[in-house]
This record gives structure tokens, sequence and C-alpha cells, in this order.
């Protein structure tokens, strides 16, 4: 399967940009992963650990937000949050 473009931003900066097999998210309707091909949808981003899977059966690396929005569209994984760290 293709891999899917990731990027997070926060104010402050481009934090990352890079192909991924997937990101787990943490949505205020639910966590959800998106992948290549991952239907369009626009969701609100609550506190929490987004989960970066780099390749298919990697162990995923955590990356701590707080707040902001995600984007799945053909272009990838976008999301724009608050604040950002490891």
């Amino acid at each position: 399967m293709p891999d899917l473009h990731f990027e997070l931003v926060t104010p402050e900066k481009l934090v990352r940009s890079e192909d991924v097999y997937m990101v787990v998210v943490p949505g205020v309707e639910g966590d959800f992963g998106a992948m290549a091909g991952h239907a369009p949808v626009m969701t609100v981003v609550k506190d929490g650990e987004l989960k970066v899977y780099k390749t298919q059966g990697a162990q995923p690396e955590s990356i701590a937000v707080s707040g902001g929005f995600a984007e799945v569209s053909g272009k990838g994984l976008t999301i724009l949050a608050e604040s950002a760290g490891a």
C-alpha cells in the first residue's frame, strides 16, 4: 500500500513532514487511524498522543498534541495543533 503523507504543524513551526504507513489521531469523536486511501474527513483533535507508524508492523512513535484540527484529504493527513512535543 502506498504511504500516507503526514504533516504536523503548530503556530510556531512545521514539526513533521514525512511519508508514513499510518497515524492514529486522538479525535474528539474517538481515535481514528489514517492510512493512504482514507476517505476525506476533518475533525477536532483533543489533547492526547498521535501514534505514528512509519511502516506496517512497526512500533509506533508517540507525539503529544494539544488541541487543533486534523484533515485527511487526497494529499494526506495534516494536523494543525495548538502545541506538539515528543
